[in-house]
């Protein structure tokens, strides 16, 4: 838990898991210029808004040890125990040698294990090892967070009105 203490607190959220009075980082130098068309193109726009998301993400997280491609890894690990590499790393869209090197970390760091399939052992079925539970459990407190602070700018309807807009794509 003092993991989590340390997320919230990295991102100046309270001790009531509130998220903090602060807004995301706007990027303050390109609120300043005429982006001219960039500021209609989807693409631009979209890739600005992940940019600003993400820097929170990855603040919040540090304290955790843990990327976005790693937390999205472990929660479909654990929401799919027993799936293959290749599976968890295709639903991903991570590059399999990518998710190779990704998975001797979670080894390392004790999270997760790759078994031997018993219907084909030329693959591995990964599963999160207790110690990745317990991370995952704290990673879902610490997101919430995240996800709190990323509505507050949205709204909560603007929030399911984005996500159904980007499933579209």
């Amino acid at each position: 838990m003092d993991k989590v203490r340390r997320a919230k607190a990295a991102t100046g959220a309270g001790p009531d898991d509130e998220a903090p009075e602060a807004e995301l980082a706007a990027p303050a130098e390109a609120a300043r210029l005429d982006m001219g068309p960039l500021s209609g193109l989807v693409g631009y726009v979209l890739r600005r808004a992940q940019l600003s998301v993400f820097e929170d993400f990855i603040k919040c997280f540090e304290p955790l040890g843990l990327r976005p491609a790693q937390f999205s890894a472990l929660v479909l690990i654990d929401a799919n125990p027993g799936r293959s590499q290749r599976e968890i790393a295709a639903a991903l869209g991570i590059q399999r040698p990518n998710f190779v090197a990704m998975m001797d970390q979670f080894e390392r760091r004790g999270l997760a294990r790759r078994l031997r399939s018993d219907t084909d052992r030329r693959t591995h079925a990964l599963v999160l090892t207790e110690a990745g539970k317990r991370l995952l459990g704290e990673a879902f407190e610490v997101v919430a967070v995240h996800e709190q602070r990323v509505t507050s700018r949205l709204g909560a309807k603007g929030r399911d009105a984005l996500l159904n807009l980007l499933a579209r794509l």
